[in-house]
């Protein structure tokens, strides 16, 4: 079977974006893991236990609760991108599932409209980019063009769910052979190549951007810790070979 230059052009991309995205990942976790915590910080009122800490990252994770603390309209639009955007990416599972998890499947039509949450909350964090000043001030360009990028792949797909459909039967088979490097044509819909392309060049970025907050998080020695410094001595691995040596 002859596949077309577009093909093969869409497939070599996924491959490379593919193998930065779990390099650069791996790499920038490994590099939070070792990255020192000589001082005992937690944000207080902060868990005395590891049940506590746990409980604590499990409420900052699914409900952004620290950010509901110091800013309601912006906790608003930063968790419907958030929930929009998980069940957006739960939908996309079945386009590398064969069959299909039961789950997936009863979270299609949740997933279907769950983009036009994430385009709302996208819309909101870019005006709050605009409208506030001191977060206007520290904004960089590479911060506009993120939230441009993540709204032009959410407004892209919802023409595709909405308006341009397009073949997912032979989009399934693309992703999938991909998966087992069994090359299958791609749909030529110019929505659907701007759409997978775009997306490509996020999964590129994704590394070295401010987005990576999102595994950063269980690193922040704020979140983290227990609060027990008088009943256990905080002592960095680099300050215990200190002690070893002296």
């Amino acid at each position: 079977m002859a596949l077309s230059t577009v093909t093969m052009i869409y497939a070599g991309m996924f491959y490379i974006a593919t193998l930065l995205l779990v390099v650069g990942l791996g790499y920038k976790i490994f590099d939070y893991s070792r990255t020192p915590a000589p001082l005992k910080i937690p944000t207080t009122p902060a868990p005395t236990t590891q049940k506590g800490v746990v409980y604590r990252m499990a409420k900052e994770v699914v409900l952004f609760e620290s950010l509901f603390k110091a800013n309601k309209w912006i906790w608003v639009f930063g968790w419907l991108f958030h929930f929009g955007l998980f069940l957006v990416l739960a939908r996309h599972l079945r386009y590398f599932t064969q069959p299909v998890w039961f789950w997936v499947d009863i979270v299609q039509p949740f997933g279907k409209y769950a983009s036009i949450m994430m385009v709302i909350g996208m819309v909101g964090l870019l005006a709050r980019r605009f409208l506030v000043d001191r977060v206007r001030y520290i904004s960089t360009p590479s911060d506009y063009l993120m939230l441009v990028l993540l709204l032009a792949i959410g407004l892209s797909g919802m023409l595709m769910t909405f308006v341009f459909h397009t073949d997912i039967v032979s989009l399934k088979a693309f992703f999938l052979g991909l998966m087992y490097f069994d090359v299958q044509p791609l749909p030529q819909d110019p929505v659907l190549l701007t759409h997978l392309a775009m997306v490509a060049l996020l999964m590129v970025i994704f590394p070295i951007s401010k987005l990576l907050h999102a595994p950063g998080l269980f690193f922040s020695p704020t979140r983290n810790q227990v609060d027990n410094p008088r009943e256990k001595r905080h002592l960095a691995a680099w300050a215990a070979r200190l002690d070893q040596n002296s």
